[in-house]
């Protein structure tokens, strides 16, 4: 029995689970040799359920595992396993990651860091433009962006990130042949084409609400941090930032609208210590990663996204003072102390850099 098999056939033992499936590895050294103990033995696994040692003992599903590696490969999915080198490393070590992963797209999509971007899926028009910029951002930076392809704040990252020319990452609660919510079925295609799809769900698996839940871990698993954008009180995307708080990740939060409801959420967290987030140099100066190991195009981006980030001490000054939401000239001025001279010359040349937005009424507020 090869390891792929002996992987799956575990992964689609009933009563198992991905925890059940990491301790009999561990304990018996392998997932081949799982098949070599006898019951007595396998029963000696703790925290592993009695339903599951009957199968494996009695009839594991070798069959179901083969024709699952058969299909996969008719379909051009990999399968990714828990010892593999391919499989993501940040990934391997949360509590309960999958031992298995359907990977469907570019596998080189892996390599680079990642930023999960995460929140409502009724978004307003705001949280959309700022899913999409900073995931383009992080793109144009060597980051890659995971997200979830639901409707709202995921589908505006991908397609941000997808604009920028990344590899975006999605991870679906369903077989990652099943396109979930069918209103994304080019959005799918799209990431199929130029990133990744993924999944621990054995293909052909319909979405279930209790799905979505357990997908999240591997959202904030395969990321060094997961940035909230929009998300009410009670919402799926508090449920990702705390798994990646329980697993040392990062936290970032993008502050909305006071009285908007689908702010509370993301308000909450910033209140509970998640770092608030104006822009992707905010998320990057947390993370420590090598620029080396990232794609050349995206070391040369990198360096002249750098180049133009520097600016003049008056453009640092105007952009400490602007945010998302539109100022008149009048109070930039009061609140800079610079000449009015000067501050409409810098205005003037951080529009034309593409770092501020003018808006109606002479109003300035930063690009997002």
């Amino acid at each position: 029995m090869n390891n792929i098999k002996a992987w799956l056939t575990l992964h689609l033992t009933p009563n198992l689970g991905a925890l059940g499936c990491k301790r009999l590895v561990e304990f018996f050294g392998g997932p081949v040799e799982v098949f070599k103990a006898k019951k007595a033995d396998l029963s000696r696994v703790p925290g592993v359920k009695k339903g599951a040692i009957d199968i494996l003992a009695n009839r594991p599903p070798f069959e179901a595992a083969e024709k699952e590696i058969v299909r996969a490969e008719k379909l051009g999915i990999r399968i990714l396993c828990l010892d593999g080198d391919e499989y993501p490393s940040l990934l391997r070590a949360i509590y309960a990651p999958p031992v298995v992963l359907y990977a469907r797209g570019r596998l080189d999509a892996l390599q680079a860091p990642c930023t999960a971007i995460v929140g409502s899926r009724a978004a307003t028009s705001y949280g959309m433009k700022v899913a999409r910029q900073m995931a383009a951002d992080l793109t144009f930076r060597g980051v890659q962006v995971v997200s979830g392809m639901a409707l709202g704040i995921d589908t505006a990252a991908h397609a941000g990130s997808l604009e920028s020319g990344g590899a975006t990452i999605a991870v679906l609660g369903c077989g990652v042949d099943v396109v979930y919510p069918r209103q994304n079925a080019q959005l799918y295609n799209r990431i199929m084409g130029q990133g990744l799809i993924v999944s621990e769900y054995p293909l052909g698996t319909r979405p279930e609400g209790f799905r979505f839940p357990a997908r999240n871990r591997i959202i904030s698993g395969m990321a060094q941090g997961v940035l909230v954008v929009e998300a009410a009180q009670k919402s799926g995307s508090l449920i990702t930032a705390r798994m990646a708080l329980e697993e040392g990740r990062e936290v970032f939060a993008v502050p909305g609208r006071v009285d908007s409801f689908k702010s509370t959420g993301t308000h909450k967290l910033l209140q509970d210590g998640a770092k608030l987030v104006h822009s992707v140099d905010d998320i990057l100066e947390e993370y420590v990663f090598d620029a080396a190991l990232l794609p050349q195009s995206s070391r040369e981006k990198l360096s002249l996204k750098q180049e133009e980030s520097v600016g003049t001490a008056e453009e640092k000054t105007l952009l400490d003072i602007l945010d998302a939401y539109p100022q008149d000239v009048d109070s930039i001025i009061r609140k800079s102390g610079l000449p009015a001279a000067k501050v409409n010359e810098t205005l003037l040349l951080l529009e034309i850099k593409g770092r501020i937005e003018r808006q109606s009424g002479h109003k300035f507020s930063l690009k997002t």
